[in-house]
């Protein structure tokens, strides 16, 4: 339920984003017409949002090619209804056939003449709207899109697109409601009928113009404010985060002499069970385990992926929790579930698991399966279960290191454990660095941006973004965090993918470190390129990935660290060139 309320109000706030912007003359031009037809129009709109949005979520090519069908039917449909607020005799003349079968079938069933064709003339209008409604994808609506690629098109996804939809359609409402009483005032006051009309006439064929050649687009670049308010609502609304901090920050808890002789008993919730670990179409450093296997055992359980900033920045405690508490009876399972497709592979989760140094048992869920077991949403997700099998403690996200050992510890000594290590009760402290170090979280002004269709934001270059189809991009001034393409590329749902050698990627940002997830061409060769920032050689400011010349190589899908900001950090044009063809970039991600 919490998840349906954010969806709702993650719509609403899409009223404050300058990406609805082009869809409002379509809804202000039928401000004047009956609360039945209006309500019409939105639902109209809210369902064939819904349902498209469901079906791109997926990641079909059929759907994105029917999308794009669709798109261009709506925009024809708009720009004719455009037309005819410009000229009265052409819509007289447009709606001749449709008045005389609605007023047929009105008194066939007993209804008024002009009302059903009205209400389906409506319903048309939203579904046009609805399919060229494309909002920004803030955090809300990129965590239902993300949650409808990774289950496919359920039911739990279709209706949380819809409550999404509802509660733009709600605040659209409200702007369609003081739209009336405006344009009420023009007609009677101000003898302005017959002009605002042809305005709006104007207006519908300048926002169907400025979608069709992607005008819009930029427009996402600016919605930081509204994508800022999306943040702090789904941190309002997500599940509490651990134990209440009072209990967690005493740790364990010294019972009074005259109960001493009693079991230990951790004040951390019960928040269910176990559940059953089957499921990974594959085990690595171990053979499959089973919750039944793991009773008696303390068990840590750690969603991750292994293209994940905030995963790879999590390993080094996971690590060094697993080489603590081995001895006292605690288990570590890493659980991989993939986000991106490279990541089912499971020859790369082996590498990674090795490049890594991960000694315990990871499973490898590609099929989403203990992902769903858990109803699990985050990357990286961290569950503890207690000795009877019973889950206790969760932490969504990195950070929080020293309450998550708390909870260890607290489980432990409910086991009858000790909870030390050879260094006694001092928590750990892993030495990590390069992309595994902590984030500077105070100087950190960008967040991570997708390049693949599905979920991308920011993107300036000119030329409007066509899926799955390569084609020439420029670059563009940018402001912060935007970013451009250059080059000939080919934008698929999860990556943009270079056609031909010596093609960019620029991007404008503010962080000490700057990550960018890429991998070769299908043919795995390997792609050169080399990096600048500011227009020069990285030198000093060169990530763990690259030389101080800017010169990389890929030869694997992985994380690239390739700045780090030593010193001050402020903002700075990043840019990567590819010497050769077929290298595949799927998302930037900072620290």
């Amino acid at each position: 339920m919490t998840l349906y309320l954010a969806a709702f109000l993650g719509g609403a706030l899409t009223l404050l984003s300058p990406c609805i912007l082009p869809v409002l003359p379509f809804l202000l031009a039928r401000a004047d017409q009956p609360w039945r037809l209006r309500l019409a129009l939105l639902a109209g709109m809210a369902l064939v949002f819904a349902a498209v949005a469901t079906l791109a979520a997926v990641g079909a090519n059929w759907a994105v090619h029917v999308n794009e069908a669709g798109r261009v039917a709506a925009m024809l449909v708009l720009a004719l209804f455009g037309l005819t607020l410009m000229s009265p005799t052409l819509a007289t003349l447009l709606a001749r056939p449709g008045v005389l079968l609605g007023n047929a079938l009105a008194e066939r069933g007993g209804t008024p003449r002009g009302g059903r064709e009205s209400v389906a003339a409506a319903v048309l209008l939203g579904a046009a709207t609805g399919l060229l409604w494309t909002p920004c994808a803030g955090p809300i609506l990129g965590l239902v899109l993300s949650a409808a690629a990774w289950a496919g098109p359920t039911p739990h996804t279709a209706t949380l697109l819809l409550a999404y939809a509802s509660g733009a359609a709600c605040m659209l409402a409200v702007v369609l409601s003081a739209g009336a009483g405006v344009m009420a005032v023009l007609r009677r006051r101000l003898g302005m009928g017959e002009w605002l009309r042809r305005l709006l006439g104007v207006a519908v064929l300048a926002g169907v113009a400025s979608i069709a050649v992607g005008a819009s687009l930029p427009l996402a670049a600016k919605a930081s404010a509204t994508e800022g308010l999306e943040t702090r609502l789904l941190e309002l609304l997500a599940p509490p985060r651990g134990p209440v901090a009072a209990a967690m920050a005493g740790g364990a808890i010294d019972h009074p002499a005259e109960t001493a002789r009693r079991p230990y008993r951790s004040t951390l919730p019960v928040e269910g069970a176990l559940p059953a670990l089957d499921g990974a179409v594959q085990w690595l450093n171990s053979a499959p385990l089973s919750a039944q296997q793991l009773r008696g055992k303390v068990v840590l359980v750690d969603f991750w992926t292994y293209s994940c900033i905030n995963c790879i920045r999590t390993l080094p405690y996971i690590r060094a929790w697993a080489e603590k508490y081995r001895d006292q009876g605690l288990v570590v399972i890493g659980v991989h579930t993939p986000e991106f497709a490279f990541e089912r592979k499971v020859d790369n989760v082996r590498q990674a698991v090795n490049e890594f140094k991960l000694d315990f048992p990871v499973a490898v869920d590609s099929e989403f399966r203990l992902w769903r077991a858990f109803d699990n949403n985050y990357w990286p997700a961290i569950y503890l279960a207690d000795a009877q099998g019973k889950l206790r403690y969760h932490q969504f996200g990195e950070g929080r290191y020293e309450s998550t050992e708390e909870a260890i510890r607290a489980l432990l000594k409910e086991a009858g454990q000790s909870a030390k290590g050879s260094d006694g009760d001092a928590a750990v402290k892993p030495n990590a660095t390069d992309i595994q170090a902590a984030p500077d979280l105070a100087r950190l002004a960008s967040q991570e941006s997708y390049l693949g269709y599905r979920q991308a934001t920011g993107m300036v270059s000119p030329e409007r973004l066509r899926p799955d189809v390569a084609m020439h991009y420029s670059a563009a001034p940018l402001q912060l965090n935007q970013w451009s393409l250059s080059g000939t590329w080919k934008v698929g749902a999860e990556a943009v993918s270079l056609q031909q050698a010596d093609g960019s990627i620029a991007y404008r940002f503010s962080a000490r470190d700057l990550h960018l997830v890429l991998g070769p061409g299908e043919d795995g060769r390997p792609v050169r390129f080399v990096v600048s920032v500011d227009g020069q050689a990285p030198g000093e400011l060169h990530g763990a990935d690259i030389d101080a010349a800017g010169n990389g190589t890929v030869s694997r899908t992985r994380l690239f660290q390739l700045v780090r900001q030593r010193g001050g950090v402020k903002p700075r044009r990043f840019e990567v060139r590819f010497l050769d063809p077929g290298a595949t970039a799927y998302a930037f991600t900072f620290g």
